[in-house]
């Protein structure tokens, strides 16, 4: 085998070829030349450029960032080898137990794939948002117009001077507030015992802890558990408001939470949902 059939450029090929867009979650033409992913399609999914792409998979760029070799590895829904084996042809170290995972395995991509467009998201273990769908898009706004570091429900729901902008775009009220303030504390005071030397929790919750005096006290209070389902009225610039059942699924294996928005069937509150879906049907998809 020559090297070139084992470097970055081939692997990420050979892994695009044998992902069919059924698999990614996107529409299948009745015409296609191969059966894999074409560049554009993953280019658009890993939130990278066509030209990036092209570049890697010819050998003429080579060492990714950590942030693109996450992305990639999402995008070609790579197992936790090839994940590592991603990393180690870009150059740099596999994430390791004791620092926070934001890879989604292949079988949850799997699960997210058949929800259509019920608004879902999925976040890591410090509720960094990684992924949405289209459905999230419109009900909540776009998340992809933020950094990926500006994407935290805990930045948003417990926001300090240093923090540069949000993740909510539209007004999201809950009806238990307290409950969920508290539990989101909770989440991550957990997590920091399972992370220990992750350094991208210890300073979003340090950051906390000395600009936001709620933060703090509900910190101190010491308490440990996770996130709870909650009913939420969502502020929409179009359709106004909706009031949907908020659901959080947790993966026992990596911290993941998908959080899933529904509204009551037959209601008005559905049929504000499927307008909104109707009016936010050019927002984009996930980009990491």
């Amino acid at each position: 085998m020559t090297t070139d059939e084992t470097s970055l450029g081939a692997t990420i090929r050979a892994w695009r070829d044998r992902l069919s867009p059924a698999a990614a979650g996107l529409p299948v033409a009745r015409v296609r030349r191969a059966a894999g992913l074409r560049r554009e399609e993953l280019a658009d999914l890993a939130g990278v450029s066509v030209d990036y792409v092209v570049r890697l998979e010819q050998g003429r760029a080579s060492r990714p960032s950590a942030q693109v070799t996450a992305a990639l590895a999402r995008a070609l829904q790579l197992d936790r080898a090839e994940r590592d084996h991603l990393y180690r042809l870009a150059g740099l170290q596999p994430p390791h137990d004791g620092v926070i995972s934001d890879h989604i395995p292949p079988g949850m991509q799997r699960v997210l794939s058949r929800l259509g467009d019920t608004p879902v998201a999925v976040f890591a273990a410090d509720w960094r948002l990684l992924w949405w769908n289209r459905g999230w898009a419109a009900l909540l706004g776009n998340p992809s117009v933020l950094a990926p570091e500006e994407r935290s429900l805990a930045c948003s729901r417990f926001p300090v001077p240093s923090d540069s902008r949000c993740l909510a775009a539209w007004p999201v009220i809950s009806e238990n507030a307290e409950a969920t303030d508290r539990a989101i504390v909770a989440d991550l005071r957990r997590a920091s015992a399972r992370y220990p030397e992750d350094a991208r929790l210890s300073t979003l919750i340090r950051r906390r802890l000395d600009g936001n005096p709620r933060f703090a006290q509900l910190w101190h209070a010491g308490v440990v558990g996770g996130h709870v389902e909650d009913r939420k009225t969502i502020r929409h610039p179009t359709v106004g408001d909706i009031t949907v059942d908020c659901d959080v699924l947790s993966d026992s294996d990596t911290d993941l939470k998908i959080v899933i928005y529904t509204a009551v069937p037959g209601s008005e509150d559905e049929t504000k949902l499927d307008l909104a879906r109707v009016a936010g049907a050019t927002a984009p998809v996930s980009t990491p």
